[in-house]
């Protein structure tokens, strides 16, 4: 499946999942522009840039733009929209990755923490396809793929390591936002899916578990590529409203 023409957006584009998903898109054709707090190199923080996101993009001929954005500010996520329409001319993909990595026990969390994770986690879904909604209906139709993951289904509780609550209730709350949203985009032509793309090997994930972490079984961002380039083809005459796997892709779907 080619994207040529194609303008896509990707959240959490720095590092990680969203990076490689940039990276992937732009091989496919898509023109992308990529988001995320970190536009420069940060010694102090994760590896990974916007910067080197889209001069890796370039490097391989592609086309790509970086846009700081934080997505838990709604102007930002409204600005992100209106460069790439203005840049563009047009948005026909949207793939929301970023998300803040709220760790925390239901013991030692506070309010505080839980409603930063619901702005930036669950409202940034709301506010990004507000945005992006109308510029795909001008363009005929688009789709909306929302990074989702394993630990939003209530069999991977006891798999979940202690401090996920948070996390698990928004991806939760993702995958049923796609699913209730794509029936009412419908008539605009609008795809609307969530991917969980299975265990995968990230900065963050390095960080978290450590570098001597037994990896064996996890994948790579690169291989959830081909899954978010056949949904980022999608439009409402084809796969939408579905919670679907990465892993599963070419197997059990499409």
């Amino acid at each position: 499946m080619t994207l040529d023409g194609h303008v896509a957006i990707v959240t959490g584009a720095s590092r990680g999942i969203g990076k490689g998903l940039a990276l992937g898109l732009a091989i496919e054709g898509a023109m992308v522009v990529g988001a995320a707090r970190t536009l420069d190199p940060s010694p102090d923080g994760l590896p990974g840039s916007l910067r080197e996101t889209v001069a890796a993009i370039e490097a391989a001929g592609g086309t790509a733009l970086a846009v700081r954005c934080d997505i838990g500010i709604a102007e930002d996520v409204e600005a992100l929209v209106a460069t790439t329409a203005e840049r563009f001319g047009r948005v026909d993909v949207l793939v929301n990755n970023a998300m803040a990595p709220t760790r925390a026990t239901f013991a030692a969390s506070t309010v505080d923490e839980w409603d930063e994770s619901m702005r930036v986690n669950v409202r940034s879904l709301y506010v990004s396809c507000r945005a992006v909604v109308p510029h795909m209906r001008q363009a005929g139709g688009g789709s909306i793929v929302n990074i989702s993951s394993g630990g939003a289904g209530h069999e991977s509780t006891p798999f979940m390591p202690p401090g996920f609550l948070t996390y698990a209730v928004a991806k939760a709350a993702m995958e049923r936002f796609s699913t209730a949203l794509a029936p009412e985009l419908a008539d605009d032509n609008i795809a609307v899916n969530a991917l969980r793309p299975g265990a995968v090997k990230t900065e963050l994930a390095t960080l978290e578990l450590g570098p001597d972490h037994d990896w064996s079984g996890w994948a790579t961002p690169d291989a959830v590529v081909p899954a978010v380039v056949h949904l980022a083809g999608q439009r409402a005459d084809g796969l939408t409203g579905q919670v679907v796997d990465s892993t599963q892709y070419g197997t059990v779907w499409p």
